[in-house]
């Protein structure tokens, strides 16, 4: 990646993904959000510490992708879900399922993927 443009917050919380020390920012009150925030969405704080966020999470909504925008052409049909992972929820790329397997509630674990189309990373969910 040394050629590439680095997004400094995000691809520096997806290198943590894939080293498997995930994490998320939690204000003083508990909130949570994820990088590259600076300020607390829910009361403001900038005083925000990693924490590590859970090893899995659960399917909230999901939606399936037939007809892509050409940048994902050769992933579809796939899966966009929202996942809650304790105190933040995160959107992801439902992976290693067919499409039609996957469902609300269904437990699944982060992980960094390549898009089939582009070859950049994006995150995914595996479901365990």
């Amino acid at each position: 990646m040394s050629d590439e443009v680095r997004d400094a917050g995000y691809d520096d919380w997806l290198d943590a993904v894939e080293e498997g020390e995930a994490y998320y920012l939690e204000s003083p009150e508990g909130h949570g959000s994820l990088p590259p925030r600076r300020v607390c969405p829910d009361c403001g704080s900038t005083d925000l510490e990693e924490a590590p966020l859970p090893e899995t999470g659960e399917i909230e909504t999901f939606s399936i992708t037939y007809v892509p925008t050409p940048d994902f052409g050769e992933d579809a049909p796939y899966a966009i879900a929202i996942a809650e992972f304790g105190p933040v929820r995160i959107t992801g790329q439902v992976v290693g399922v067919d499409v039609e397997d996957v469902e609300n509630g269904q437990t699944v674990e982060l992980e960094v993927v390549a898009s089939e189309t582009t070859g950049e990373r994006v995150v995914g969910f595996r479901p365990r």
